[in-house]
């Protein structure tokens, strides 16, 4: 069986763009450095290695997940899987931190 050449990258909402802006804007503001410093402890102490190592591709990197699949091996909906799963892990976490 062979792997389909089309899958699309399927991390465009609302979510996704909110998660960059906190990890990549340089803002004075008070509330969005604690955020930012907040969801780095996360992603370096809750996370497993490999959501870690693809979270840190995709949002640090801007990698696809198309090519993080290739790079690791595996399928492209193994890495979404792993990203809804890290995402929805970093979500519950921050919970208690909002």
């Amino acid at each position: 069986m062979s792997r389909r050449k089309s899958y699309s990258d399927t991390y465009t909402g609302a979510a996704d763009e909110g998660i960059r802006q906190i990890l990549e804007g340089h803002s004075k503001d008070d509330d969005r450095a604690r955020l930012k410093k907040v969801l780095l402890k996360v992603i370096n102490n809750e996370l497993t290695p490999r959501q870690k190592q693809i979270i840190m591709l995709y949002y640090f990197h801007r990698t696809d997940t198309v090519t993080i699949a290739r790079e690791l091996g595996v399928t492209p909906q193994a890495v979404s899987a792993v990203m809804s799963r890290a995402r929805l892990r970093m979500f519950r976490i921050l919970q208690y931190y909002l």
